[in-house]
């Protein structure tokens, strides 16, 4: 069974639906190590209310925290500091896909970021959404990645951005597991049907 850790080029990129789609497309566990604000319609809530499937169970947050803030900021107002060595993924006999918190260098403590969740046997799927800027961010986060040796896909979110694509496939050559279009809304049923498209690919 394999482990995928969802990480993002940044905040706001579509992790928790691509979560969502990989999860039902494996039928996997799923797990958010670090949630930050939100707590009453948190990440694993959403991603609970996608799924279709009756195998996947959704595992508690290592540290949940109350501000919608970079996790060592929120801790720090919660009077807490994220111990990393506390944050142990749950056991399981089933895939387990794991979402991160941000984009791969958002800091947990003083010393250490996301990147330090990643396990050299996860496989990681970034999340990419065209946006000013977004190239250089995806290039940094898949270099980043290769640098240290793990097994690197992407996601494209959102509207097709036809020259940002091709220049980011061309540059880093990782393989692309699909795009999830601007959707009106996403429910079970939009879910499942990217979940069949994507699960041969994964």
């Amino acid at each position: 069974m394999n482990t995928y850790f969802i990480t993002g080029i940044s905040t706001d990129v579509g992790k928790t639906i691509a979560s969502a789609i990989i999860t039902e497309a494996l039928k996997a566990d799923y797990w958010k190590p670090v949630q930050a604000g939100e707590l009453e319609n948190c990440d694993t809530k959403k991603v609970e209310r996608l799924i279709s499937n009756a195998k996947s169970k959704f595992h508690p947050n290592a540290y949940a925290l109350k501000t919608p803030m970079s996790p060592h900021g929120a801790a720090e107002i919660d009077g807490i500091s994220i111990d990393i060595s506390q944050i142990n993924a749950p056991k399981t006999k089933n895939h387990l896909v794991i979402e991160g918190a941000g984009g791969l260098l958002v800091p947990l403590n003083d010393t250490q970021t996301i990147l330090d969740l990643i396990k050299p046997n996860y496989k990681v799927i970034i999340v990419s959404r065209h946006y000013l800027g977004s190239i250089n961010h995806t290039l940094l986060t898949i270099n980043t990645l290769k640098e240290k040796g793990f097994d690197v896909s992407l996601v494209f979110s959102g509207n097709e951005h036809k020259t940002t694509e091709d220049i980011i496939e061309k540059m880093t050559k990782v393989s692309v597991i699909g795009r999830i279009n601007e959707e009106p809304y996403f429910d079970k049923n939009v879910v499942r049907e990217y979940a069949e498209l994507f699960k041969d690919r994964l």
